[in-house]
């Protein structure tokens, strides 16, 4: 059997462009809508280009006392400077950040992973509470 927590990366976001910083937009309460900002490089740019890019990143929330997360969303990035001409050629170019929205009834964790298509996949999590 794998062990998942093996196959993710850590770090303190401040000093790892790779990792993915979350932020809540407006505070939590219970029951109603949370806006959780998702992003990659906040203190640290990562890159995005054709050959070093950041693909996606995925919010999970495991609500306290239950056993598995919930997948809230995912965001896709898809746009890294290729073209029909060759890699890097274009002036299209996406950030790696994303809005997700969702409410519940409990406190818990959101999990948010994220994946560098030449550094693998990056975890953070975050505590919320009401």
């Amino acid at each position: 059997m794998v062990n998942m927590d093996k196959m993710y990366q850590t770090a303190d976001w401040k000093k790892e462009k790779h990792v993915p910083v979350l932020s809540i937009e407006g505070g939590t309460k219970k029951g109603e809508w949370i806006q959780v900002h998702a992003q990659v490089g906040q203190e640290v740019g990562h890159p995005n280009t054709t050959g070093h890019h950041i693909s996606w990143i995925k919010l999970f929330f495991k609500p306290e006392g239950e056993k598995y997360p919930y997948e809230l969303g995912q965001a896709n990035f898809n746009a890294h400077g290729a073209s029909v001409k060759g890699a890097d050629s274009s002036t299209v170019y996406t950030h790696h950040k994303g809005l997700f929205m969702f409410k519940t009834e409990k406190p818990g964790t959101l999990i948010a992973e994220s994946y560098c298509n030449i550094h693998g996949l990056w975890k953070n999590e975050m505590d919320i509470s009401f």
